[in-house]
């Protein structure tokens, strides 16, 4: 079976698409355009900027190894754990270090730029760290008020 791409990691641990030309993209993401209906097929992956650069229209049509990375990737992309907490955030410049309790237990991550933390139109906050972990606080109001401080550092 001929691969129609290749995928593999850069130093810094971004995923990198390789296309039969040879043409290189960096920092490239993959998302299910109906993950809870059809997990395994219409899969896009998308540049740092968010645009189509690929698209896979099953992920059973794939060579086993590629098929492989490519659904670690989209398990990571939708493991969503929440921040109940933020217990600290060490450092005054970028990248910092952050220590949290998530319903999935405590975490220390880094991140590398306030370009990581995002306000969701459906009021979530959404923190990506230096790995692309995702992680998400769903409610501001639960916070406890040091923890909002730390965010609002972040969210503006």
């Amino acid at each position: 079976m001929e691969t129609p791409f290749r995928l593999h990691y850069d130093p810094f641990g971004r995923l990198v698409l390789t296309m039969t030309d040879d043409a290189t993209h960096v920092g490239v993401e993959a998302v299910r355009s109906f993950p809870a209906t059809d997990p395994d097929r219409f899969v896009s992956i998308v540049d740092a900027e968010g645009r189509e650069v690929m698209w896979v229209d099953d992920l059973a049509t794939l060579p086993p190894d590629l098929r492989r990375t490519l659904e670690a990737e989209l398990t990571r992309r939708h493991f969503l754990p929440t921040i109940e907490r933020i217990v600290q955030v060490k450092g005054s410049i970028q990248p910092t270090e952050w220590e949290v309790e998530t319903d999935h237990g405590p975490v220390r991550f880094t991140l590398n730029s306030d370009e990581d933390v995002r306000r969701m139109p459906n009021g979530w906050v959404v923190i990506a760290d230096a790995q692309g972990v995702r992680y998400a606080v769903r409610n501001l109001d639960r916070l406890d008020p040091a923890s909002r401080r730390w965010l609002d550092d972040y969210i503006w």
